[in-house]
């Protein structure tokens, strides 16, 4: 395993996640006042190596007023596997969803794309202005929908999961994930913030982190490249870490 400074490698990756994740920044740039957010110095660039084949993980992270940290992942395992990755949590003083997106993919095929505004209200609701914003949206069908995991239940009713199966799926989903970035940031720079709800919102927050780190597939990857103990601390320091109380 080693650390080196940030090269992206999203050049080499399916025009899907390249296009996607252009897309984020762009959102974020011109939505959010945004700065850095430190990770750890060895976990912004890492190379390993699954079985003989080198894995490269790119993160980018930003905080913003209303959100905590923005982050954005990019992986590449040789020439079978390319992954996007994106959260963004909000400060626990403000009522906001979580928006997460995800796509997996190799050989010129995406497998999996899945986004997401996803409720953190005890009800598993959505602030009615999501509801109403999200709800005007164009209804989509899809060929190929996708069952949501058995930890699945932090999804909305919004969420999409899919195999897109053409080029004109593909850039559906793109247009909808934009849609879902265009609604949140704007909704959460008119939010005020409600320290009152704090212990809320951190509940929330805490329990969407805890039903994501089990997901068994992207622990499985991270165990086989660089160990247990590597693995469990990027899942619940990069991925999935959860706010300070």
């Amino acid at each position: 395993m080693t650390s080196s400074p940030v090269t992206s490698i999203r050049e080499q990756q399916h025009p899907l996640i390249r296009k996607l994740a252009e897309t984020i920044e762009t959102v974020w740039q011109t939505h959010l006042e945004l700065s850095d957010y430190q990770l750890p110095e060895d976990l912004g660039y890492v190379e390993g190596r699954l079985e003989g084949e080198k894995l490269v993980i790119e993160n980018r992270c930003y905080q913003t007023p209303q959100f905590r940290k923005l982050h954005l992942e990019l992986a590449k395992l040789g020439a079978g596997l390319d992954i996007l990755h994106c959260v963004m949590f909000p400060n626990p003083e403000y009522n906001l969803p979580i928006f997460g997106c995800d796509l997996v993919g190799g050989r010129g095929q995406i497998s999996m794309a899945i986004a997401d505004l996803s409720p953190i209200q005890p009800d598993r609701s959505l602030p009615e202005n999501y509801q109403s914003a999200l709800n005007a949206l164009p209804h989509l069908e899809f060929s190929q929908a996708r069952s949501l995991p058995d930890w699945g239940s932090i999804f909305s009713e919004f969420c999409v999961l899919i195999r897109p199966g053409s080029p004109e799926e593909e850039t559906q989903f793109l247009d909808r994930v934009r849609a879902f970035l265009e609604i949140h940031c704007q909704q959460a720079v008119a939010t005020p913030p409600t320290p009152d709800r704090r212990s809320t919102i951190l509940a929330g927050q805490l329990h969407y982190c805890t039903q994501q780190q089990q997901n068994d597939k992207t622990r499985r990857v991270l165990e086989r490249a660089f160990g247990v103990e590597w693995a469990d601390r990027y899942m619940t320091t990069v991925l999935f870490d959860t706010p300070n109380v």
